[in-house]
């Protein structure tokens, strides 16, 4: 990955039931802004490395868009179904290992939705200085 892409962290809902379609609209809007701010950059998709949920819609217009999809995770996510991403980094082996390489990789976040990991990471990325775009979507009953 280039030196000068623009990497777009993206957390959220994976195991959960949410409303697919506002996801992929508020993404949208979210990918949209940054495009629109930064004309003529690179961007790359930074989430989970999972096929599921909100990091799998992002991961998914990435690639609508050309753009490069980076997978951060911890060993065990090897155990689960995995996006096919551009680039790979396994960090430790436990959830929550990959936390510090993952906001450390990124210059802005979205968050649509999410759990307790998610909000830890947005908190810490806001105490950090970093732009954070966030949509509180709710779930739905399983």
């Amino acid at each position: 990955m280039d030196n000068n892409t623009i990497c777009i962290g993206v957390m959220g809902y994976s195991g959960q039931k949410f409303d697919i379609e506002k996801a992929r609209v508020m993404l949208n809007q979210a990918f949209d802004l940054f495009a629109f701010q930064h004309k003529g950059s690179q961007f790359a998709i930074v989430s989970g490395y999972t096929n599921l949920g909100i990091p799998a819609i992002a991961y998914e217009i990435a690639v609508e868009r050309g753009w490069t999809t980076v997978g951060v995770a911890c060993a065990k996510a090897k155990e689960y179904d995995v996006f096919p991403c551009d680039e790979v980094c396994i960090v430790g082996e436990n959830w929550g290992d990959e936390s510090p390489t993952f906001l450390n990789m990124c210059q802005v976040f979205v968050r649509i939705g999410g759990g307790k990991q998610s909000r830890r990471e947005i908190a810490q990325a806001k105490a950090d200085g970093k732009f954070v775009y966030e949509f509180d979507l709710e779930a739905l009953p399983a």
